[in-house]
């Protein structure tokens, strides 16, 4: 279980979200863009056709039985093409089971540089056996691992909290990018086991706002709905 959420909070650094133009060095300076020959006048252009709207970031997966969606302002971030494989025998190869169920089911940023919201779950009917509120941490702390392939992680503090009558285990640690300390992040999971499965919402975030928004937004459990997926002062460690 551990390598899979490894994996899984892995694409936080995977994402090529915090890539920025670096600023010229001292001294350096930019060569001006040269002027272009004016080109003649175009004729008028032609109405544009409208813009499809943006997906809202949020979740609703009904085979482990939650949703939660972020602000508006926050932008869905679409996943990457499954890579086509061809493979000799595939009667051969049998339905995903164990570790292999772990899913992210969402992934949104907001901001530059960008924090980062991933949602993933873990389907009870797939993976083969139901987990239990005492496997809680076992389940989240696995994410450290993936964490720290790319990131410098320090001060990890685990809390734990309820909504209802369902468990939460929740961590925070602060980090960096290797090789860039001067670039630090928030990083905070909380987790939760459901009737159909368990389900992980992550966040590195760059700032103060983006965690409350995070912690702030609405999440519903086995149909319980609840106002902030951390509501206040659920997390000791939490300074407000």
């Amino acid at each position: 279980m551990r390598v899979a959420l490894a994996a899984a909070f892995s694409l936080l650094g995977s994402v090529p979200l915090l890539a920025q133009t670096p600023a010229p060095a001292a001294g350096q300076t930019v060569a001006p863009a040269q002027t272009a020959t004016p080109a003649p006048a175009a004729a008028p252009a032609a109405t544009p056709a409208p813009v499809a709207a943006t997906q809202p970031a949020q979740v609703d997966d009904s085979d482990v039985g939650f949703d939660y969606s972020l602000p508006a302002d926050w932008e869905f971030v679409a996943p990457p093409p499954a890579p086509k494989v061809t493979v000799p025998f595939p009667d051969a190869i049998g339905a995903k089971k164990g570790d292999a169920c772990v899913e992210v089911v969402l992934t949104a940023k907001h901001g530059t540089p960008a924090s980062v919201v991933v949602v993933m779950a873990l389907p009870f009917a797939c993976y083969g056996q139901s987990l239990k509120p005492g496997d809680l941490a076992n389940f989240g702390s696995g994410a450290a691992e993936g964490l720290k392939q790319t990131f410098d992680i320090t001060n990890p503090v685990e809390g734990n909290y309820t909504l209802g009558s369902h468990a939460v285990w929740i961590e925070r640690a602060k980090g960096t990018p290797k090789g860039h300390p001067e670039n630090p992040f928030t990083f905070e999971i909380a987790c939760a086991v459901l009737e159909k499965g368990a389900a992980c919402w992550m966040i590195m975030a760059a700032d103060w706002p983006h965690l409350r928004d995070f912690q702030r937004s609405p999440v519903t459990l086995d149909g319980d709905t609840f106002a902030e997926l951390v509501p206040r002062h659920s997390f000791v460690h939490d300074p407000q």
